[in-house]
């Protein structure tokens, strides 16, 4: 192994140093990350028109938009004689466009033929919603570059190399850190860890760069976390630390292959069914086989690994989910996904993983709004899982146990409230700036690398940067639901807002559990908590929330549309009339 320099003369000054420098360099790091996600402004995508006879026209924002009277339609048709929801207008990604009518009183038609379900729509037809005709209107390729060029302008990125460059910083003083905090014998595995992930981050981006995308901010966010992942990982099981870094170039790999499947999204329906089988067959086969671990059976061995199915069940369940347009408002679809979930769920309680199952059900609860727009589905599903959570109560004491000791942890310090009072008193302890990495206590303590992760990282780096964390997820959260309105397919939205309600769930239960404001159910903090399974899940849950983004140029898993034989002539000559104007406003047909 090779010799590395001896510090110990600097201890205090390197320890004492990064202390103060490590909170500032993550608040650094974020805030370029929010500026770069949160402050350009922009119009949605206009994919076609709606020309009424009148001249005016009502632009197609997505891929699948709605057609009603009510004002949370896309396309607002205000004759009584329109439905609320009346039909639904969608795209594939070949470019051919589909209305399918939602069960109106009028009725939906084309150039006078009655539409039924998925019934094609070509540039030039003639619209009928109960007696309101509007002319269908498709957007040239040219066209839509030319409003793609108004919509946003090219280079308005915060230099994403330049916000990686301070993450380095960061991820190299914390590496100065533990090579004075940490033993001997430990210190080759925890600076190799360090610099394999710095050098996965760069050729990362320099992969974006590549394929000429300028947005790296959720995955700056997300090699943020690992970072803070990687250094609860060198405190707790400093020994572990390849196994820990295999897992991480898994997940980001992974990341990578979703991504592009997503661009697909004909591919993505065409397995859908196949990914819900997979969620059920993984959930089956644990239930059967698994270990149990902390009162959980939701563990399954092969060999010297250990690996958690129902971390890789959260993305097929998302997968599944997030259905396209033409079946949200499907009674049969929504039936059969509401039975899908609750099998999920009842498996997970079966297991003893309660927390997971909540987690499961808080996202259900996300997509089944989403899907539905209904409230009253919702409150049913609410009701329902109160009466089964009461079962599960009944009939599973370690869960019982848990909520029990709910707001009670101090009166029994050296039995149930055990895990949460050293969690609290260790998070006191770390102050603002924290006692150092690798010089905390609580890493000590079962399962707190992993379910007690946001006190380990208040105790050794100190509340602020846990407190970055926290927010760090949560700036994942106001980016997703931010392009949540400019979604180019309801697949994108449903799944991306999926995927980060997932995240905060199980933030939210990680860290007020762990400090016992809620109860402990024993979940992982997204990308932090140690953990090879829920490492390559988060990643993968970053490739729905990687779609949601619609900014120019800003992700690989939106692909650019491919030229039509129309739209071959050259671009450069197209100059827009008046026919041609910006969207929403009149012109010609």
């Amino acid at each position: 192994m090779p010799e590395l320099p001896d510090l110990s003369g600097y201890t205090d000054y390197i320890v004492t140093g990064a202390k103060y420098l490590l909170p500032l360099l993550a608040l650094w790091v974020l805030a370029r990350c929010l500026r770069s996600m949160l402050r350009e402004r922009y119009e949605p995508e206009t994919w076609a028109y709606l020309v009424d006879l009148n001249g005016e026209r009502h632009p197609v924002w997505h891929w699948e938009c709605i057609v009603g009277r009510s004002g949370s339609c896309d396309v607002v048709l205000s004759a009584p004689s329109v439905s609320r929801v009346h039909a639904s207008l969608q795209r594939d990604g070949g470019g051919y466009w589909t209305v399918s009518d939602l069960r109106s009183k009028g009725g939906t038609f084309v150039n006078g033929g009655e539409a039924g379900l998925l019934c094609p729509v070509r540039d030039g037809d003639v619209l009928d919603f109960a007696g309101e005709e509007l002319v269908f209107q498709e957007v040239t390729r040219a066209e839509r570059e030319w409003l793609e060029r108004r919509r946003t302008a090219p280079g308005r990125f915060v230099g994403p190399g330049v916000t990686l460059l301070i993450l380095t910083l960061f991820q190299a003083f914390l590496t100065l850190e533990f090579t004075v905090t940490a033993q001997e014998q430990y210190l080759f595995q925890i600076c190799l860890a360090f610099l394999a992930l710095i050098v996965l981050e760069w050729f990362c981006y320099l992969v974006m760069r590549s394929v000429r995308r300028t947005g790296f901010e959720p995955e700056t966010i997300a090699f943020f976390l690992s970072t803070l992942g990687t250094a609860v990982a060198a405190s707790s099981t400093p020994d572990d630390m390849f196994r820990q870094v295999l897992f991480l170039v898994l997940g980001v790999a992974l990341f990578f292959f979703l991504g592009w499947w997503l661009r697909d999204l004909r591919r993505v329906k065409a397995v859908r069914w196949l990914a819900a089988l997979g969620a059920m067959g993984f959930l089956a086969v644990t239930v059967v086989l698994g270990e149990v671990r902390g009162g959980s059976g939701s563990w399954l061995r092969f060999g010297s690994f250990t690996i958690q199915p129902s971390e890789l069940v959260k993305v097929l369940y998302i997968y599944t989910g997030a259905a396209t347009l033409d079946r949200l408002f499907a009674r049969r679809n929504l039936f059969v996904f509401i039975v899908f979930s609750a099998i999920c769920v009842c498996a997970l309680a079966l297991m003893g993983d309660f927390g997971t199952a909540l987690v499961f059900f808080a996202t259900f609860l996300v997509i089944a709004f989403m899907r539905s727009g209904s409230f009253a589905t919702v409150f049913l599903a609410v009701g329902g899982a109160a009466m089964a959570g009461f079962l599960v109560l009944s009939v599973k004491p370690y869960v019982a146990q848990r909520f029990m000791t709910w707001g009670h942890a101090w009166e029994d310090v050296w039995d149930s409230g055990y895990q949460q009072t050293h969690a609290m008193s260790a998070a006191a302890q770390g102050g603002l700036f924290g006692r150092g990495a690798g010089e905390g206590g609580l890493v000590n303590i079962t399962a707190a690398d992993t379910d007690m992760v946001f006190a380990v990282l208040s105790e050794e780096l100190g509340l602020i940067i846990a407190a970055l964390a926290m927010f760090a997820v949560i700036a994942l959260a106001l980016f997703t639901v931010r392009n949540a309105a400019r979604g180019r397919s309801t697949f994108y939205v449903i799944a991306g807002c999926a995927a980060v309600s997932m995240m905060m769930v199980q933030m939210g239960l990680n860290i007020f559990g762990s400090l016992d404001i809620l109860p402990f159910t024993g979940v992982t903090f997204p990308f932090v908590s140690k953990g090879g399974t829920s490492m390559i899940a988060c990643w993968m849950l970053l490739a729905y929330i990687k779609a949601t983004d619609t900014r120019r140029d800003a992700s690989f898993v939106v692909s650019r549309d491919p030229k039509t034989p129309e739209d071959a002539y050259d671009e450069a000559d197209y100059e827009p009339g008046e026919d041609a104007g910006e969207p929403g406003k009149e012109g010609g047909a």
